[in-house]
């Protein structure tokens, strides 16, 4: 089993700046691939970033492009997403996930394991 837990969420103003991180203990030498998703108010999980554990191959959604930069530390088992330029429709709950079989995959079913997310909102 792979545990997941994220931090680093909070309040932050538009055009603002944040990082959450996602670190990961357990048996993560099994994670192959992990992704950033997000949970909007009242609307459905969405794929943010993903990244892959050994080549640090990167991916997004067309919405964060050029604004968030996923990244990893392999070292310390943990995944964060720097988020810049922050924008109201970025607020949501942000749930980390990692996988066992697929890299850079934006569907929520090819991820395992999943953490209990951190908010983060931002005002206008």
């Amino acid at each position: 089993q792979v545990q997941l837990v994220e931090s680093g969420g909070g309040l932050v103003q538009a055009g603002g700046s944040l990082r959450v991180s996602c670190a990961a203990s357990g048996r993560t030498a099994i994670i192959y691939g992990m992704g950033w998703f997000r949970q909007p108010p009242g609307k459905e999980r969405e794929f943010v970033s993903a990244i892959t554990w050994g080549g640090g191959i990167a991916y997004y959604t067309d919405s964060v492009k050029g604004r968030f930069t996923i990244s990893r530390d392999n070292a310390k088992n943990t995944v964060y997403l720097q988020m810049n330029t922050l924008k109201p429709e970025d607020t949501a709950v942000y749930y980390c996930a990692a996988s066992r079989t697929k890299a850079g995959s934006s569907l929520i079913y090819d991820y395992e394991y999943w953490g209990q997310g951190t908010q983060v909102t931002v005002s206008s």
